[in-house]
């Protein structure tokens, strides 16, 4: 595992029960940082710990690598990595353009190896369960599909690493913002629908964007997306980490017959008929499935890399993208203080709301603080 602290930590909480039951060896953890003790997954006896994972790579040849260090660090990683002879757990997001995925597509074709990105989401039975709804005319023709996220984060997160909160970092891009990073399962949950009810990957035709920031970052925080596709419906995706209450991640899907809704963190989804959302029990793990696809290549990847193509297609637009409006006034109120102050948009929950009820932007429906959407048209 390269980068074994930090979010490391919960994929060796993952790792650290398959290698008790003999399903995998762990045999070594590669951070440039002392390893943190984690009392859930200790460090099992045997493990060898680097600082350089090339160092690691020559040495111990494993057959399964995890990474989950900065994203702007996954490119060349993963490539060293499939080049040694290892498939991927590859966090998210995997890559952060177009440019880069064909690269890393390239390299797995070329060795032969496989790639399974870190949208656990995707494992979902509950996903499945609203996938299967809006496939089989329970929701009628689907018209819309939407996300709304609304979360905060303290100061002590944008102090985390020295890539937080930045576009740029020693000449590649990193994007830590919030469409990219901490609310990137909210925007691949929508286009794995849409993937679904049209059959087919997902296309862009337009990709606009409004972004917001409430603090000295060079990524937004809060920000609206509308994608509109070649074939199927718009897709509009709504998210905050300034929110004024905590929305956890909802998938809206509309359609002619019906609307659902999948609070996609729990599971809890919401069918037309439905008194309430009922918890959809059942994830497949990314790790496992990816074990089973090595034993038995039947056996598909819940992620593979080709699937988050059309996710890196809508980062590539936003990395092209204006630098975020600041907001600030009496727009914004902070709450708490020192490392755990948060910064919070007045309102900001109801317009994000209406964004994903509607499909519609900010700027089109009358928001004083908007501004207009940076519009990115995919040639013919």
């Amino acid at each position: 595992m390269i980068g074994a602290n930090g979010h490391g930590r919960w994929h060796r909480r993952v790792i650290g029960p398959l290698h008790d039951a003999g399903r995998l060896r762990l045999v070594a953890l590669v951070d440039p940082r002392p390893i943190e003790e984690e009392p859930a997954a200790p460090v099992p006896a045997g493990t060898r710990i680097f600082t350089d994972h090339r160092a690691m790579l020559a040495e111990v040849a494993p057959e399964v690598v995890v990474i989950c260090t900065p994203p702007h660090t996954h490119l060349p990683i993963a490539r060293d990595a499939v080049t040694a002879g290892a498939d991927l757990l590859l966090e998210k997001p995997p890559v952060l353009t177009s440019g880069e995925h064909e690269e890393l597509a390239g390299a797995l074709a070329t060795t032969g190896r496989v790639a399974q990105v870190g949208f656990q989401a995707l494992g979902s039975a509950a996903l499945t369960a609203l996938t299967d709804a809006a496939t089989t005319g329970r929701l009628g023709t689907v018209t819309g599909i939407a996300t709304v996220a609304a979360w905060q984060r303290p100061d002590a997160y944008y102090a985390r690493a020295p890539w937080a909160g930045r576009r740029l970092l020693d000449g590649r891009p990193v994007l830590d913002g919030a469409l990219a990073n901490p609310l990137a399962h909210a925007v691949m949950q929508c286009l794995a629908v849409a993937e679904a009810v049209t059959g087919q990957p997902v296309e862009p035709a337009t990709v606009e964007v409004e972004r917001y920031r409430v603090r000295p970052i060079e990524v937004d925080d809060t920000a609206v997306l509308r994608l509109r596709q070649v074939v199927g419906p718009p897709i509009v995706a709504a998210v905050t980490l300034a929110g004024e209450d905590f929305i956890a991640g909802e998938v809206i899907v509309t359609g002619t017959g019906g609307r659902a809704v999948l609070e996609y963190p729990t599971d809890r989804l919401w069918l037309p008929g439905e008194a309430g959302p009922q918890v959809v029990p059942g994830r497949q793990g990314l790790l496992e499935n990816l074990l089973a696809h090595r034993a038995d290549r039947r056996v598909p990847l819940i992620a593979p890399l080709a699937r988050t193509a059309a996710f890196t297609a809508v980062l590539t637009a936003v990395q092209a993208a204006p630098e975020p409006t600041l907001l600030g006034g009496d727009l914004v109120e902070a709450v708490g203080e020192g490392t755990q102050r948060v910064l919070r948009i007045r309102g900001v929950n109801a317009v994000l709301r209406r964004a994903a009820e509607r499909g519609e932007l900010p700027s089109e429906s009358g928001v004083a603080w908007a501004v207009a959407p940076w519009r990115v048209t995919t040639p013919e």
